[in-house]
């Protein structure tokens, strides 16, 4: 495949234009729970990666017909969140920096239009402050996004077991999906579907309070003691403050002149040790 070409992406740069795509994600990600029947570890909620921004699945429509649904669209190519029903018909609402509870408003405004109305808490999206919206900052995260996207679905087709959907959670806003090992953990409800299965899960961020740059992220649960004395790939390391797993930093991608390559070596590589203590291999 050819090779990756990731824009700087620096959190200090643009994060006031994260954050409020950061917020305005979570208005869709709570309508998209409000009408989507459960999945398991919760992948009703996220939004996947699209064509041109982060989309959601098909959202059934709570009406009489039972074929009727719609889905949301944040298109970071246009700057708009489109919303697009079965039926056709479309609807759209600007990314321009407005307040959450505005943005709120204008969402739940143009689904009623379309007879959908979700029936969720509004009051976590009351903020009145206006946001800032930097078009330019806006297209290189999704420049970024839409090319590890790519990485991570050539790294997940070699895996045989069982994966979830990759998809960025709303809450803490990393794109990341999971790869089960199809073993139980010792000791836990079977039942418990938050804590039973054994897995691994793969990530990136953009930032956060405790990693303030861009960064990919390793973890498993539970952690095999000897992970730790696996060998990693040039540039990547062990991380253990605020999470537990390997970590490789975007900007060390950037740097790279096989970014694309050294990415897939940091995620094979880590796979293939967790996966080896975990099956016993």
């Amino acid at each position: 495949m050819a090779e990756i070409n990731l824009p700087a992406l620096s959190l200090h740069e643009w994060q006031t234009t994260r954050d409020t795509i950061h917020k305005y994600s979570l208005v869709i990600g709570e309508i998209r729970a409000a009408l989507t029947p459960r999945s398991k570890h919760w992948w009703h909620i996220n939004l996947r990666p699209g064509v041109t921004g982060l989309t959601t699945p098909p959202v059934p429509v709570a009406k009489e017909d039972v074929s009727a649904s719609f889905k949301m669209l944040m298109d970071f190519t246009s700057h708009e969140l489109q919303i697009i029903a079965s039926s056709g018909e479309r609807r759209q609402v600007a990314f321009a920096g407005q307040p959450l509870a505005i943005f709120r408003d204008e969402v739940l405004a143009e689904l009623k239009t379309l007879g959908i109305e979700p029936g969720i808490d509004g009051s976590q999206f009351a903020a009145t402050e206006t946001l800032h919206y930097d078009r330019a900052a806006a297209a290189r995260f999704w420049q970024a996004l839409n090319q590890i996207t790519g990485v991570f679905f050539e790294f997940k087709s070699g895996l045989r077991q069982e994966t979830s959907p990759l998809g960025l959670w709303p809450h803490h806003f990393d794109m990341a999906f999971v790869w089960f090992s199809g073993r139980l953990v010792p000791g836990q409800d079977a039942n418990d579907e938050d804590h039973a299965d054994e897995q691994m899960s793969f990530g990136f961020s953009t930032g956060d309070e405790a990693i303030a740059e861009p960064y990919f992220y390793l973890s498993a649960y539970p952690m095999p003691d000897k992970l730790k004395d696996a060998v990693l790939p040039e540039g990547v390391s062990w991380y253990s403050d605020s999470w537990q797993g390997a970590l490789l930093k975007y900007d060390t991608l950037v740097q790279s002149e096989r970014p694309r390559q050294l990415l897939l070596n940091y995620l094979r590589t880590v796979q293939s040790a967790g996966s080896a203590l975990m099956l016993g291999k």
